[in-house]
Parts: C-alpha cells; sequence; structure tokens
C-alpha cells in the first residue's frame, strides 16, 4: 500500500507591511494549509480544496505556476507537497469540521518570512528554504 500524500498551499497575500503567509493552528503544531489527496483527485485539485475547506480562501491565483516543494516522508511515511498562491483575501474562516465537529485548526497568522523558520516544524524547513530558492519569499 502506498502511502498517504497530502497537498496543501502556501498561500502568499502583500500588505502595506510587506509580503505576509498563512499559517494554521493545530494544538502545538504549526503548517500550511493541506489535507489528504482522495481518490481520483490530483494533488493540485487536492490542493485547493483543502485550502478552502480549511480557511475559507477561494481565490488562490497560481503566479508562480504549477510548481512544488516536497517534505520528505513523516508520521507512517506520509508525503506532504506544496504549491504557492497568490490571495488578495485577508480574512480567513476556521470552520468547524464535520467529522470532528469541532473546527481543525486553533489559530491563524499572516506572518512575515522571517518568522516562518522558527514557528514551522522541521519537516517544513524544505518549503521554507523552496520558497527562497524561488524568489516567493523576496524580501520588501
Amino acid at each position: 500500500m502506498a502511502a498517504p500524500r497530502s497537498a496543501g498551499f502556501v498561500v502568499v497575500r502583500d500588505t502595506p507591511a510587506g509580503r505576509r503567509f498563512l499559517i494554521l493552528r493545530a494544538y502545538n503544531l504549526w503548517d500550511f494549509p493541506k489535507g489528504l489527496v482522495e481518490a481520483n483527485e490530483t494533488p493540485l485539485a487536492a490542493a485547493r480544496r483543502e485550502t478552502l475547506e480549511e480557511t475559507g480562501i477561494d481565490d488562490l491565483q497560481l503566479e508562480w505556476g504549477e510548481a512544488y516543494a516536497e517534505t520528505a516522508p513523516y508520521s507512517g511515511g506520509k508525503i506532504a507537497r506544496y504549491y504557492a498562491a497568490r490571495t488578495a483575501t485577508e480574512r480567513v474562516v476556521l470552520p468547524i469540521n464535520p467529522s470532528l465537529g469541532r473546527p481543525e485548526h486553533h489559530e491563524y497568522r499572516w506572518v512575515p518570512f522571517e518568522q516562518l523558520a522558527a514557528l514551522l516544524p522541521p519537516r517544513l524547513q524544505g518549503v521554507v528554504g523552496w520558497l527562497v530558492d524561488t524568489g516567493i519569499a523576496r524580501r520588501d
């Protein structure tokens, strides 16, 4: 049986104070919006669906194309794929997940790039590096 795959977005929003990145907290772990890729679903479609389900953001623009970064295997061999997209939406909604009966995440933040490495877990540090390598994390 293949290891589970998940997909999500590094959601980017430009503000007067500079570029901001959306992160979500579940318990004590921060992550970008993501979730499992369902049967007969592409990773990109899963990333869009999960971002909408977890944040209410539906105006993702693939300014950087369909390039992505993947994590090394973690938690039973799972691999997470992250695309990058721009949004104009500032308001994030943390809806109740019907299967949990509560929101999946406890908090969200729009943070400057300089805060990402300190907040995100080790498995996402390669994604943070990818943001630098691609210029997505440009300094303002």
